[in-house]
């Protein structure tokens, strides 16, 4: 057969799209392989519009007869993996089909548990990182009293490590490294619904923006910043 007629063939037969989530998630669906095997044909035949296999369609594709294929088939719908819906053409006449919507519902359900736990994981990580941060700007090891305010404002205050981070960062570059000057920053910042490192950058550029002063005389002068003071901030 030549090269061109294969070719012709395999695309008149269509190209058939399985979701990477499948063949990563199925496990986790405790999907055993001979059973994600029959779904992927259930899937195969339902792409080229046959909805409604029988088992023997179905067997005559593997290596299982046709009461093996009607086993699968029962336990699949019993876990609700698959289903069987009914609907009517467009001359009226009712029909049945298979429908793997439920599976792929199931499959989503999977990824997005994975996906909050793993986010969840990174944030536990975080949250032990920023500890090890401030020993480390500190130059020393941190007081039980100061762990606990930490905590707090993770837990209480709910500020982000992100947020956290960056208090901290204004404190060093201001040369006050203490807990009430950082606290200070947060609580300035909560007031004014800092809550995102846009946020924090806006504000600190502003409030050091209005800190500069005019130049009084016609000089060239080297014009340096000043930090802004979080403790000695008026109503």
């Amino acid at each position: 057969m030549q090269d061109d007629e294969r070719l012709r063939i395999w695309i008149e037969q269509g190209n058939v799209t399985i979701s990477q989530l499948f063949f990563q998630h199925y496990k986790s669906l405790d999907i055993k392989d001979i059973d994600a095997m029959l779904l992927l044909h259930m899937f195969a035949y339902l792409e080229s519009g046959s909805q409604f296999p029988t088992p023997s369609d179905l067997a005559s594709r593997m290596h299982l007869n046709e009461n093996q294929v009607s086993e699968i088939l029962q336990r699949l719908m019993q876990r609700g993996l698959l289903e069987i819906s009914q609907n009517h053409d467009k001359n009226g006449v009712l029909y049945e089909q298979f429908s793997m919507q439920p599976l792929w519902s199931r499959l989503l359900d999977v990824v997005l548990t994975k996906k909050k736990a793993g986010e969840e994981q990174l944030s536990k990580e975080d949250e032990g990182e920023i500890f090890t941060l401030f020993e480390m700007e500190f130059g020393r090891l941190l007081s039980p009293m100061e762990c606990e305010t930490i905590t707090m404002w993770l837990d209480d205050d709910g500020h982000s490590v992100q947020i956290i981070r960056a208090a901290l960062k204004e404190a060093v570059l201001a040369q006050k490294m203490s807990l009430r000057y950082i606290d200070r920053i947060l609580f300035e910042w909560k007031k004014k619904k800092v809550k995102t490192l846009t946020d924090v950058e806006k504000q600190s550029r502003t409030f050091r923006t209005a800190m500069i002063r005019p130049v009084q005389k016609q000089e060239t002068t080297v014009k340096k910043v000043p930090f802004y003071n979080w403790l000695e901030e008026r109503e």
